[in-house]
């Protein structure tokens, strides 16, 4: 166990290391190998200051499933033997892009500790209700504990910190069940044909081709995005930015092989009022064939379906585009993690709250959960063998060209707005591609 334990911590360096570099960051191999810092050290001499008072912290935070379920009660239980005094009042993170927690700032009813994207950071730095945490990250060194490749996912465009994060640099991934495309004698597809002619054959067999949360719209956007970027890498980046149209061939191109993808049957009817529960169930009961989610998905994916599950890079335009692109992946990191309401009656231990559950909470899915894709150090040995998914990603990680953002890591709120709610209604067959284009187009920013 030990050996293994040693290896793998050996190739999560790398791994880590090389979402790095896939972000423009400098890799430190010398700071990046020192992992045997003294996180838990540090950690357990700042909780001896903690107030002995009782204290209640309403907290506002994902729990859908066991990627957040595990090591969210895992960082509660350690926060439980270095701050007993302190008790989590949990309210589960509605999954609506932020609206529910946007709604609470509206209306004064902020939770103490909350987790926040770019978009909720960016947001809520104009209206006053996320506190700027330049000051507690120095007062326990938060910065240390971060990897240097990882840093973009503390320090915000303005050079300031207003969340802990615990993730690192992470990928969108198209899992496929390959007992249904060996059974259906469907090929892996390698092209938009391909793919086409595996829709069209699954949907003839009344099997789902991709199941998608398309109530939520950053599934939308990402699906877009992965379309884009078989021909322009930076694919919806290059839009935020002003330096691409929705009219380019690029894009036009990928809004249309969309387009026709779910007028063959791509997704199952109703599609965009499917949330993550009901659209993973289709996919972990052998009625989709394809499923699209972030690389958090492999843990679940793999308990679910076992060998049967696999992940494949996305087709291309052709052989030649699939084959030039097939590093150029969808996702990155941006800032984001535990932040705190500013109004909270005590910042100073609200905030070290946060930075305690992100420590803890990064330090679980390292050991536990088979992700050495997280932000912070972790002094402890990994527990739990890497699935082989993961195995497979972190082989291809030093080969990765380019990368794009995820959604909630779009910084231009209009552009946001925009690509969500066109990609969103993209998928329901009933938005021509021209109107996608007019619409978007509006929210391109001007050069």
């Amino acid at each position: 166990m030990k050996k293994i334990a040693t290896s793998l911590a050996a190739l999560s360096l790398v791994f880590v290391s090389a979402c790095g570099s896939a972000n423009n960051s400098t890799s430190n191999t010398k700071d990046t190998a020192n992992v045997t810092n003294t996180n838990s050290t540090a950690v357990t001499e700042e909780a001896t200051a903690a107030p002995a008072e009782a204290v209640k912290l309403r907290i506002y935070a994902q729990y859908a499933d066991d990627d957040t379920k595990l090591p969210y009660d895992y960082a509660v239980a350690e926060l439980k033997k270095e701050m007993p005094n302190v008790e989590l009042e949990l309210e589960i993170q509605a999954q609506d892009d932020g609206q529910k927690l946007k709604t609470y700032a509206a209306t004064g009813n902020l939770p103490d500790i909350y987790q926040a994207g770019t978009d909720i950071i960016n947001t809520f730095k104009k209206s006053g209700n996320i506190l700027e945490l330049d000051k507690y990250a120095d007062l326990y060194d938060f910065k240390s504990k971060m990897f240097p490749s990882t840093m973009n996912t503390l320090i915000s465009d303005d050079g300031h910190i207003y969340a802990y994060p615990y993730a690192g640099n992470e990928f969108m991934l198209l899992y496929y069940n390959k007992e249904i495309f060996e059974k259906n004698n469907v090929k892996i597809p390698t092209t938009y044909d391909e793919l086409m002619t595996a829709v069209q054959t699954f949907t003839k067999a009344g099997i789902t081709p991709l199941a998608l949360f398309a109530k939520e719209k950053w599934p939308t956007v990402a699906l877009y995005d992965v379309f884009a970027t078989r021909v322009e890498p930076q694919g919806i980046l290059k839009l935020q930015s002003g330096d691409a149209s929705p009219s380019d061939p690029a894009y036009k191109q990928a809004t249309e092989q969309i387009y026709n993808l779910v007028q063959a049957g791509l997704l199952p009817k109703g599609a965009t009022n499917l949330n993550f529960d009901q659209a993973a169930s289709l996919f972990y009961e052998g009625k989709a064939a394809m499923f699209l989610n972030g690389q958090w998905e492999i843990s679940t994916s793999t308990e679910k379906l076992g060998d049967k599950v696999d992940w494949m890079y996305f087709p291309g335009v052709d052989a030649a585009s699939y084959e030039a692109n097939k590093y150029a992946f969808v996702g990155g990191g941006n800032p984001g993690g535990y932040a705190v309401n500013p109004d909270t009656k005590d910042p100073e231990l609200a905030a070290k709250v946060a930075a305690f559950l992100s420590l803890k909470y990064a330090e679980f899915k390292y050991t536990e959960r088979g992700n050495p894709l997280v932000a912070t150090k972790v002094d402890k040995p990994i527990v739990t063998e890497y699935p082989a998914m993961m195995k497979k990603l972190s082989e291809d990680i030093s080969k990765i060209t380019s990368t794009t953002a995820f959604d909630w890591g779009l910084s231009d709120a209009k552009f946001k707005a925009a690509i969500e709610d066109a990609t969103q209604v993209l998928m329901t067959g009933g938005y021509s591609v021209d109107q996608f284009i007019k619409d978007v187009t509006k929210a391109i920013p001007a050069k």
